[in-house]
């Protein structure tokens, strides 16, 4: 196989992987109705599921969307690890994050956004720099309450990781990634001036469900 095959293959593999949805099988589950019908924006991610359906539907979201990723990632580099490198990985996560975008059984517009794939394919991709480019969307996110925001500066924060410590071809790999994360969060970004966007305090959240969990207990 040659090495363009392999990256082809690797993005194919990701984007099937991709193409299923937690999001739509939590919330069919629950309300018997498609994700697109839930909350305003009708998004198939953990935070439009966590908002109307509460916590722990959101953190099932959420753990099927980091599977199916870290299944991508483990397949492509079993599949075209051998012929390409550690970059197979970055691949695979990068056809999930496509996938979960842009799946073919939905109408365009109604896929994900792509944050918890994305963020984690860089996190296996590079476990240490990952892990920095993820703490810092989430201070950026708790900071302004805007998941919108949090949601396009995390992987950008990875681009010059990317390029510093594993070379051009990751870099812009990361550079397209990050641009795909802005132009998703877009809609919601140019909002932000008019004061009519979405603010979530997620700290406040986690907190809240824990002060619940602890007076259930007593």
């Amino acid at each position: 196989m040659s090495e363009v095959g392999a990256r082809a293959l690797c993005l194919l593999v990701g984007y099937a992987l991709g193409n299923f949805m937690t999001a739509e099988v939590v919330t069919r589950a629950l309300t018997g109705k498609p994700c697109r019908d839930l909350g305003k924006t009708g998004n198939p991610g953990m935070a439009n599921v966590m908002a109307n359906l509460g916590f722990v539907p959101g953190i099932l979201v959420l753990i099927g969307d980091l599977a199916k990723c870290g299944l991508a990632c483990l397949l492509a580099w079993l599949i075209a690890g051998p012929s390409i490198g550690h970059i197979a990985v970055l691949f695979g996560g990068v056809g999930a994050t496509l996938g979960h975008d842009f799946p073919v059984w939905l109408p365009p517009g109604k896929g994900g956004k792509g944050v918890a794939t994305s963020c984690f394919a860089m996190f296996l991709f590079s476990p240490l720099w990952g892990l920095a480019a993820n703490v810092i969307g989430m201070l950026v996110t708790f900071a302004t309450k805007y998941l919108c925001i949090g949601g396009a500066v995390l992987p950008a924060s990875f681009v010059p990781f990317a390029f510093l410590f594993y070379g051009r071809e990751a870099g812009v790999i990361s550079i397209l990634v990050a641009v795909l994360c802005f132009w998703k969060h877009w809609p919601a970004i140019r909002t932000i001036p008019a004061g009519t966007c979405e603010k979530t305090d997620v700290l406040a959240a986690l907190q809240k469900f824990v002060a619940s969990k602890r007076k259930s207990e007593k």
